[in-house]
């Protein structure tokens, strides 16, 4: 997966129409569909691929799964309406040469219809497709814990990456969310989600080891949330991802976030530039993305800007946490 260019054009263009008609961007989920929709079934999935192709020859694979249990079921709304800012600055400022993006959204293997829903890696606006055939359930057991494990035993042993396995380079995984996950990986979740068979539960942190190896992970935790201020959640993800745990002070700077930090990470942008790059298209969330980024754009070297950054197949940029 991951052909054809992004049109702000064709985004532009869906939307009118379905303003026009009364139709939702989320028509699969807001027509009353309770079960997944088989583009984004991860049973049976063997691998979700990010490839290079003679169109996208560096691909760059970023991948964004949220919660959507609780008062997290509205975040892929937030992002849909955000897609041309995160598409403007990752292509249009040079962030990343072929950014490849995938969308998945997480709920609770314990109690939900709908546990895990994983897209395919696009690079053009089959994302918004994807993104509007999720079912957002709203769901979650109540207990401050939801199955963000399991999303990442997928993203650990279910996808294929050419930034990483041509370029030793890893991904980016966000995950934006507002609680904290369980203990361990269940084979009886995984066999039951998924499909597969493994001998044994995964402990957490054996699996976020195993997920770190392919990916730059990062946890997103919004205010406004239902624990935003619960300092057991931050300090949960800490423990996990140390400063890779990011609060932000409002959803609606997700996107921006989630491009300046892949930016930060190419080392195709210092955050002072890319602060400046915010305020040049307009975007009021240059406030709040600094504050979230402040610790990890304080690590990064800064960047000589170009337009975009070179086609080459070396790995002398910045090194990432």
């Amino acid at each position: 997966m991951g052909s054809g260019i992004w049109s702000t054009d064709v985004y532009d263009a869906a939307k009118s129409y379905r303003r026009a008609s009364g139709k939702s961007a989320f028509a699969y989920s807001d027509g009353g569909a309770r079960t997944v929709h088989p583009s984004l079934d991860p049973r049976g999935v063997t691998a979700r691929e990010s490839r290079d192709s003679a169109e996208h020859p560096e691909s760059v694979a970023i991948a964004v799964l949220f919660d959507v249990t609780g008062s997290m079921r509205n975040v892929p709304r937030v992002l849909q309406e955000k897609l041309p800012q995160l598409l403007g600055l990752l292509l249009r400022k040079g962030y990343a040469t072929d950014p490849q993006i995938m969308f998945g959204a997480i709920g609770d293997a314990t109690c939900d219809r709908v546990p895990l829903q994983v897209g395919q890696f696009e690079s053009d606006n089959r994302m918004d497709e994807h993104l509007g055939n999720m079912v957002l359930e709203g769901g979650g057991g109540g207990q401050m814990t939801e199955s963000y494990e399991l999303a990442m035993y997928f993203m650990a042993r279910h996808t294929a990456i050419d930034c990483h396995e041509k370029r030793g380079r890893r991904g980016y995984l966000f995950i934006i969310g507002d609680e904290m996950a369980y203990p361990q990986v269940k084979r009886r979740e995984v066999r039951a989600v998924l499909g597969e068979g493994i001998a044994e539960n995964v402990p957490l942190a054996g699996i976020v080891d195993e997920v770190r190896q392919k990916w730059d992970t990062y946890f997103l935790l919004p205010a406004g949330s239902s624990h935003a201020k619960d300092p057991r959640v931050l300090g949960f993800w800490r423990d996990l991802l140390g400063q890779n745990a990011i609060e932000l002070d409002d959803l609606d700077a997700a996107c921006e976030t989630i491009a300046l930090t892949v930016g930060l990470g190419e080392g195709t942008v210092d955050l002072d530039e890319a602060l400046d790059d915010l305020r040049e298209v307009g975007s009021d969330a240059a406030a709040t993305v600094s504050k979230a980024l402040v610790r990890i754009g304080a690590d990064r070297a800064p960047a000589t800007r170009s337009a975009l950054p070179a086609r080459t197949g070396t790995t002398d940029r910045v090194t990432r946490l």
